[in-house]
């Protein structure tokens, strides 16, 4: 028989998520992408809090760890397009979820 602390996140299961995820950019960067395709220069208009530096150690870590798939067009100049993986297109699911809890806590004061 299950009881409801079973279906419950573990901390060493959190802990992955967030070593896989890692950046502290992470979350915008994937809702972003979950849009579409995206160059450096959109996602940098489209995320402007994040720096520039910030942005680009984001997508590196989220390219290594299979959430991002970097593509490099062989224009000129070199035309590179960053998207999400199937990896990365099944965290809006969580995405979705985090955003109903902050639409109903996110606001309220202790």
């Amino acid at each position: 028989m299950e009881s409801a602390h079973d279906n419950e996140p573990t901390g060493s299961n959190i802990c992955e998520v967030l070593r896989i995820l890692g950046a502290k950019w992470a979350f915008l960067v994937i809702a972003e992408l979950y849009k579409g395709p995206r160059r450096f220069k959109q996602l940098q208009r489209d995320i402007a809090i994040v720096k520039t530096q910030s942005l680009t150690d984001t997508l590196r870590h989220l390219e290594q760890t299979g959430v991002v798939r970097r593509e490099v067009f062989p224009t000129v100049p070199v035309t590179v397009e960053y998207s999400l993986t199937e990896k990365g297109i099944d965290f809006q699911t969580a995405l979705k979820e985090m955003d109903k809890w902050v639409m109903k806590w996110g606001n309220q004061q202790p």
